[in-house]
């Protein structure tokens, strides 16, 4: 957000500031907050929420104040607006806090943020927004005073006001403002929500764990059948669609933990970027989507994708705050799409490809925990927020993830002397070149994550790194080019 200066009217800087709260001091809307903050504590309250809406907004706000209370603290505040605030508070202007918000958490933010004179929120049946907060500014400030707001109901109050603020004000709505008499006194832009930032917030990057669907497919060298693929390109579509839907959940559950960490703060909805509301209607569609399109598919699509939900609903709730259980649900899901694409194309999955995927997939989750850990004790921080981890448990989590990743490779090694490689290569080899790049990469990914080197998630570490593409790819030709031109039962 970049500050655009006005000439302000004369006498302006002499009058009371009055500051909205939701979509101005903060990039969000306390509310929706305390909605969603509520339901992570109480998921049971959902349904008493539309008997709370009956009794009209102000009722409505009173409800979920009095059911529990927000951690202002960790609100995205707008840093440039309020560094402002405190330059005119610092020459004698009074600020007052003027919000439709409920007074308890108007007066728990002016607690936290100690810039303001006085505050004008809601209670009872009155709701302090539009003519009724200009009411109320009027009977505590006088006829004279400044007001800062963001959003259509304001437009009353620039206009009766001494001077206008705009913060995140969209083009249209300030020169709507301006004809009807406001007179701008500043002007804190803010950019609007758009493609790019949704698709940061649906981590379209992460759509590449739904590759693992094609596995089946590599295995049995069956990638050319165009059924086999067209049904595994459906799935692996759905599975896109409805990851990107939990994600967008999971990062409304996890809003608090995420504006204390140091790289997370920036997601679209932590930073305030993306509107809450229109994270939760755009996990809906995209939940939506990716059933229906499971549910034209297949039945055992739509029943796979339902569990894959149900799964990384009970990750995201309750099992990624237990040490341990989280990297091993995490290792799971990697498998239960492997699974997924074996059982949407029928194709039967051989016990050396289960068993390898664990492993090798354990061993990436505990990459993603020691990376964090590794960061956080850099930091000087002794322990993870909203996860049983702690800087010392390195200790532990080290040589598991290593080990794991070894065990990866032992099944590998394994395979290659069964009977089973032999049908498949005849000239099995040549696989353990696949074996050399699986040692080094793994190697690689650990080396990375000691220097303190490696992205908090690997698979965004494997799209990156150069040397992880080159290593990935040379393993994935391999087998590939073995099957189709050394192949002994030619």
């Amino acid at each position: 957000m970049s500050e655009t200066t006005a000439a302000p009217p004369p006498g302006a800087d002499l009058c009371p500031l009055a500051v909205d709260l939701d979509g101005t001091l903060i990039a969000s809307d306390t509310l929706v907050e305390s909605v969603v903050a509520l339901l992570r504590a109480r998921p049971w309250l959902l349904l008493l929420l539309p008997l709370w809406l009956l009794q009209g907004r102000a009722g409505f706000k009173a409800r979920v104040a009095a059911a529990g209370r927000l951690p202002v603290q960790h609100l995205p505040w707008r840093r440039e607006f309020i560094d402002w605030l405190r330059a005119e508070r610092a020459r004698g202007r009074p600020v007052w806090l003027a919000t439709a918000a409920h007074r308890q958490i108007a007066e728990d933010v002016a607690a936290a943020l100690p810039l303001f004179d006085g505050v004008l929120a809601s209670e009872g049946a009155q709701n302090l927004k539009g003519r009724h907060k200009l009411e109320a500014l009027r009977a505590r400030l006088g006829a004279r005073f400044s007001y800062a707001g963001d959003s259509r109901a304001d437009l009353p109050i620039w206009a009766a006001a001494e001077s206008a603020v705009f913060v995140g004000v969209p083009p249209r709505l300030a020169a709507e403002a301006r004809a009807a008499g406001a007179r701008p006194e500043r002007e804190f832009p803010a950019p609007a929500p758009s493609l790019h930032l949704w698709l940061r917030a649906m981590r379209v990057h992460q759509w590449v764990k739904n590759l693992l669907i094609f596995v089946p497919l590599l295995t049995a060298f069956a990638f050319l059948e165009p059924r086999a693929l067209g049904l595994a390109s459906l799935a692996f579509l759905a599975f896109s669609l409805t990851a990107s839907g939990t994600y967008l959940l999971n990062d409304l559950w996890d809003l608090d933990n995420d504006r204390q960490h140091a790289r997370k703060r920036q997601r679209p909805l932590a930073s305030g970027r993306l509107p809450l509301l229109q994270g939760v209607l755009g996990a809906g569609l995209l939940l939506g989507a990716g059933l229906l399109i499971a549910a034209l598919s297949s039945w055992a699509l739509l029943l796979l994708l339902i569990g894959y939900v149900v799964l990384t609903t009970v990750y995201s709730g309750v099992l990624k705050t237990y040490v341990l259980m989280d990297v091993l649900a995490l290792a799971l899901l990697y498998t239960y799409r492997v699974v997924t694409g074996g059982v949407v194309t029928g194709i039967e999955l051989s016990p050396w490809l289960l068993a390898f995927s664990v492993f090798l997939f354990l061993s990436l989750a505990l990459v993603k925990r020691c990376a964090e850990l590794v960061a956080l004790g850099e930091e000087g921080r002794p322990s993870t927020t909203g996860r049983d981890y702690r800087v010392t448990d390195l200790a532990v989590l080290w040589p598991l993830g290593v080990g794991a990743g070894l065990c990866a490779v032992l099944v590998f090694g394994l395979f290659i002397g069964s009977p089973d490689a032999q049908r498949s290569y005849g000239q099995t080899s040549v696989l353990w070149l696949v074996g050399v790049g699986l040692i080094y990469w793994l190697a690689r990914v650990w080396v990375k994550t000691s220097r303190g080197e490696m992205h908090d998630d690997p698979v965004v570490f494997a799209l990156t790194d150069r040397g992880s593409r080159v290593a990935v790819a040379c393993m994935v030709a391999v087998p590939v080019l073995a099957h189709l031109f050394l192949w002994g039962g030619e």
